[in-house]
């Protein structure tokens, strides 16, 4: 939880197990190769110690996820997004975001300013899931506890809707 890595090396699978609440974020630029992910646990930095891994907060994942997905040669201006798992895993009363909601909003509240497209998203629900990006054919493909893995963005683009 809290990491985030970038490859261009064409075998490379970017993997982030376990979502519950929080939310993989993928970064693809499919033209150059590049791409990232990001295992994004709580919405904002604000309130928590600064002794804390700075990576699981939406507010400074994103960005640097962007930096490195860039600084191997993915260009801003052509990624894309892929959000997935922002679970609803424990009871909460009514009229309250839940975590995965909370976690989810500020990602996408933290693309947008970067001008960045979710193209596909496979959120919410209330089953843990796992990511994988496949860097030989720029696929990502998720599979939800308990089910089988299903591609939600394929070389040609999205599968399911933002």
């Amino acid at each position: 939880m809290g990491e985030l890595a970038a490859s261009a090396g064409s075998a490379d699978v970017l993997v982030a197990l376990g979502l519950g609440s929080c939310i993989g974020l993928a970064l693809v630029d499919r033209r150059t190769g590049v791409a990232g992910l990001a295992h994004v646990v709580l919405p904002a930095s604000e309130g928590h110690s600064a002794g804390q891994n700075r990576m699981k907060f939406a507010d400074f994942a994103v960005p640097e996820l962007i930096h490195r997905v860039v600084r191997l040669g993915g260009r801003k201006q052509k990624l894309e997004a892929v959000l997935v798992g922002g679970a609803s895993m424990f009871a909460v009363s009514s009229g309250t975001l839940e975590v995965g909601q909370r976690n989810e909003a500020a990602v996408r509240e933290q693309l947008e300013a970067q001008r960045i497209p979710v193209i596909a998203a496979e959120t919410g629900g209330n089953r843990g899931r796992t990511i994988r990006v496949h860097l030989d054919d720029m696929r990502i493909s998720v599979r939800e506890a308990g089910g089988k893995e299903a591609n939600v963005m394929t070389p040609q683009g999205a599968l399911v809707g933002a």
